[in-house]
């Protein structure tokens, strides 16, 4: 019923900034709480941020003060943005949605996904 599409991942110098944006379609998008995750080339799929229907905000450590995520219902828009940059955050990115009301870092809650948006952080 929900439809995702992510935008804004390319390269990147490390230091630098990337604002990626999740456009959201289907049912009412205010009604669900919206997450990002990413996965490097070989390793499992992390959390990286969520952000619940209320507002409510949670990071992953290796985040934790470099990345905001945010939402704009009107636009039917969730965003990561993205500062201070390092290579290790080079990955594809996911963004996802939940039914559920409450903040969640397991992949298996969310019930939508987009399919990804790489991000490239070069030395």
């Amino acid at each position: 019923q929900v439809q995702l599409v992510e935008s804004g991942g390319g390269p990147v110098q490390a230091g630098g900034s990337l604002r990626l944006a999740c456009a959201a379609s289907g049912r009412t998008f205010s009604s669900y709480g919206m997450g990002w995750f990413r996965q490097a080339p070989g390793k499992e799929r992390e959390f990286v941020a969520t952000i619940s229907w209320s507002g409510e905000t949670y990071y992953g450590d290796s985040v934790k003060g470099r990345f905001t995520i945010f939402r704009d219902n009107v636009k039917n828009m969730s965003y990561l943005q993205m500062n201070s940059l390092k290579p290790e955050d080079t990955a594809v990115y996911y963004c996802a949605a939940t039914n559920g009301w409450a903040l969640t870092t397991v992949r298996e809650e969310y019930d939508y996904w987009g399919q990804g948006t790489h991000v490239t952080v070069s030395s």
